[in-house]
């Protein structure tokens, strides 16, 4: 009998002006004390100060965290774990981008276990998750990463990347407003969105995909698709908005259940090796990645295609999977984003030590529907130095 494990949480609520549902929310936990991890920017212009201040006005203690750097390193993780074991709090929220998410999810968690954090880490740690973490209501403020809905935080090691993973630290209430993401700026709104686009994109191609992933990455993909290029240029549009709020949150529960696959994998390394921002290292390996298993799925990149605003209807599947690819690629460059690894001053002498990381990422390789042994990382990170999308030999 073949079936599927879904896990489609946490309690959530979606559209426009829906923060307006925080405080109801916290009152259900009847927190003492509240730890609100946010980045430091969003204090500056005051946009985390638009879920601070009705808490405490509701009578909350609430202490804020701004420790929070883009692609958070395991050092980062450490001082936070160590903050919330030694300030007694009850309940965590996170705001902003994936990487104070993450972190949120993190404190969450390690305030209820002991030891260093690398200790827990995915690839290289010892230890297990064993209890339930703090109540944690996670409110993203751009439309791409999906982490409120994911039980994963990613940490920056040395050269790659690493996550922490459990069920237990699925947010107990994810919060996604479209009208907080109006004042994100047209870069980080293409790589988000970029980022969004690739979640939909690689849960649908997954070894792991269902019927129900199904549904939800391809109508992502048609959210995204539609919406991304004028919420870049004009962001306070709030159709857009909306759309691309809306995409990468179903993005979102279609990856956590289905998983990503060889893009994810190698654009860890980018960012461990170049500090690539992750939106930014999955679009530029989005349409070379797609090329080189293009051959694997073919129809399911014809529904892609479609998805994506294309029309297969009078093209073989074979033709349509090319033309996705072009679509894919065309996405990427329409919103600003290189299109090659040399776009981002990666040397061509670094592809070796890529291929090293990427080949570790063995947890998510295992989604990809072709196989992807050491050789063919080396040959999808060469097309994307050189911007040539190549096939394996046959």
């Amino acid at each position: 009998m073949t079936f599927s494990k879904l896990v489609f949480a946490p309690l959530s609520y979606t559209g426009w002006g829906s923060l307006e549902q925080l405080i109801p929310e916290l009152e259900r936990f009847e927190p003492t004390k509240i730890l609100l991890v946010t980045d430091p920017m969003l204090e500056k212009i005051g946009l985390s100060d638009q879920v601070a201040k009705p808490v405490r006005d509701a009578g909350y203690e609430v202490t804020l965290y701004t420790d929070v750097v883009p692609e958070p390193p395991l050092e980062t993780g450490e001082k936070l774990a160590a903050f919330t074991r030694g300030n007694g709090f009850d309940l965590v929220i996170g705001v902003g981008g994936g990487s104070a998410l993450d972190l949120a999810k993190l404190a969450a968690i390690m305030a209820t276990h002991e030891g260093p954090v690398a200790d827990y880490l995915n690839l290289t740690g010892t230890r297990k998750i064993e209890h339930k973490a703090l109540p944690l209501v996670l409110i993203p403020t751009t439309s791409g990463t999906g982490s409120e809905v994911t039980s994963i935080a990613v940490l920056s090691l040395e050269s790659s990347k690493d996550v922490i993973t459990h069920d237990n630290m699925i947010a107990s209430v994810a919060i996604v407003d479209p009208q907080l993401t109006v004042s994100v700026p047209p870069k980080v709104t293409a790589a988000t969105g970029i980022d969004a686009l690739t979640h939909a994109v690689e849960a649908y191609i997954s070894i792991n995909a269902s019927p129900a992933t199904d549904g939800l990455a391809l109508h992502a993909i048609r959210l995204i698709s539609k919406s991304l290029r004028t919420a870049v240029k004009d962001g306070g549009n709030k159709q857009a908005r909306t759309d691309m709020s809306h995409g990468s949150y179903l993005a979102g529960l279609a990856f956590f259940n289905a998983g990503v696959a060889g893009v994810h994998a190698l654009a860890y390394p980018l960012g461990g090796q170049f500090h690539i921002p992750h939106g930014d290292s999955n679009a530029v390996l989005l349409p070379y990645v797609m090329s080189y298993i293009r051959k694997s799925c073919p129809k399911r990149m014809a529904d892609i295609l479609e998805a994506l605003g294309g029309n297969p209807s009078f093209l073989s599947e074979e033709e349509a999977s090319y033309k996705c690819v072009d679509e894919l690629k065309r996405i990427v460059e329409d919103v600003g984003i290189p299109s090659t690894l040399s776009g981002f001053d990666v040397p061509e002498s670094a592809l070796d030590s890529l291929t090293a990381d990427g080949v570790k990422q063995k947890r998510i390789l295992a989604r990809s529907p072709l196989p992807l042994e050491e050789s063919d990382i080396r040959k999808i990170y060469q097309s994307a130095f050189d911007g040539v999308p190549v096939e394996p030999a046959t």
